[in-house]
């Protein structure tokens, strides 16, 4: 007996149009011949530096069961170090798709992974732009030569809408985990994706959802996020 994939309702054309933009701007922002910055000396060592740091951050989230997967899932699919271009690039080539199968709540969480993206390699472009002028014969960063970039930068309503992601997109993953049918929209779309060429972005939505399925209070992980994010920074 064939099954029917579970319906979902459509995605205003508002929500699409967001994400369209996005891409766009997360394809410009990684583009060496858009965006010259990325050839910057820094760039690779602050980012290996800021996954580093997270990871540390996120230490006792990963020595505990519950909430280990969640915390692998952020540090190498929310805001990790990873290069997100082919996931990108899948959700480039479905958008339609997607409007019309996933939940509005879900695309918008998918959005909202995207923007963080921007928002990271914007600040990150002028984070290696200071440390080009603070350090121009220096290899590595320590605590003292990042916070001094990091002063100098500044942009303080930028970082806020950083960290205000990273919830949003914790807490996205967690409401999904509430509606009807996302599991088996997940499970039923795995070898469609697959077979597509779209791997990298039914990965990146099993993972999340498995990752958080596994949490007792997906908000109070979140909002433990947030508030050591808003501490470090």
């Amino acid at each position: 007996e064939t099954v029917a994939a579970p319906k979902m309702p459509a995605m205003p054309s508002n929500d699409t149009d967001r994400l369209g933009r996005l891409l766009a701007r997360h394809q410009e922002l990684h583009d060496p011949a858009r965006e010259p910055r990325t050839g910057l000396r820094w760039l690779p060592e602050l980012q290996r530096w800021q996954a580093a740091r997270l990871k540390v951050s996120f230490r006792h989230f990963l020595h505990d069961e519950r909430r280990a997967p969640a915390a692998e899932f952020f540090l190498s699919d929310v805001y990790g170090d990873r290069d997100f271009t082919r996931r990108n690039a899948d959700i480039a080539r479905v958008v339609p798709m997607m409007r019309r199968l996933l939940p509005k709540k879900l695309l918008g969480t998918v959005a909202d992974a995207i923007e963080l993206g921007v928002v990271t390699q914007e600040l990150d472009l002028r984070m290696a732009e200071a440390l080009e002028t603070l350090a121009p014969r220096r290899r590595k960063l320590d605590d003292a030569l990042y916070g001094e970039a990091y002063r100098r930068v500044g942009e303080g309503p930028q970082r806020e809408r950083q960290i205000a992601l990273i919830g949003r997109v914790g807490r996205g993953f967690g409401k999904a985990l509430q509606m009807p049918g996302v599991a088996a929209l997940l499970a039923f779309s795995r070898g469609p994706a697959r077979l597509a060429g779209l791997g990298e972005l039914q990965g990146f939505l099993e993972r999340g959802y498995a990752a958080f399925e596994s949490l007792d209070d997906a908000a109070a992980f979140v909002d433990e996020i947030e508030r050591d994010e808003r501490e470090v920074s």
